[in-house]
């Protein structure tokens, strides 16, 4: 069985350890990442309970996506679909906080947590799925779906 590059491994457990942080930080602290993102300035909600509410709900999805990443760091070509489900969410993400601008409902300094929190891990998640695509392939028939 072919192992994973240390890099893959560094990766992961740098994602894990970022995404608990930030997690931790928004369900602890919601509010500073309202004023970073200028949502008190805007006359946005943010300090309707509701709203912290969810945005630390939001944190706590973050923070799990932090453990999923710390187990894939173990065996990344064996735990290829949390890389996968994680890089979903990292897609999907900044396309609701795009639409959320585009619609005046968020103002565009929100979406610095998209750059942190999504875009800088699309390339070294989707070349951790390529590696597992690509060591399935060599196992023979046993590729992921999509093949």
């Amino acid at each position: 069985m072919k192992t994973a590059p240390r890099w893959m491994t560094i990766v992961l457990v740098l994602a894990g350890a970022y995404n608990l942080a930030w997690g931790t930080l928004v369900v602890c602290w919601p509010a500073w990442t309202f004023r970073l993102g200028g949502l008190e300035q805007e006359g946005h909600a943010a300090s309707p309970r509701l709203w912290v509410h969810l945005w630390q709900c939001i944190g706590m999805i973050v923070g799990v996506y932090g453990v999923g990443y710390l187990i894939a760091a173990r065996d990344p070509l064996r735990h290829w679909p949390i890389v996968l489900v994680g890089l979903l969410g990292k897609l999907f993400g900044p396309v609701g906080a795009m639409e959320g601008v585009w619609r005046g409902e968020l103002p565009a300094t929100m979406l610095w947590t998209n750059l942190t929190n999504d875009l800088i891990w699309w390339a070294p998640f989707a070349l951790v799925l390529y590696r597992a695509y690509r060591a399935a392939l060599e196992r023979g028939g046993e590729a992921p779906p999509g093949r």
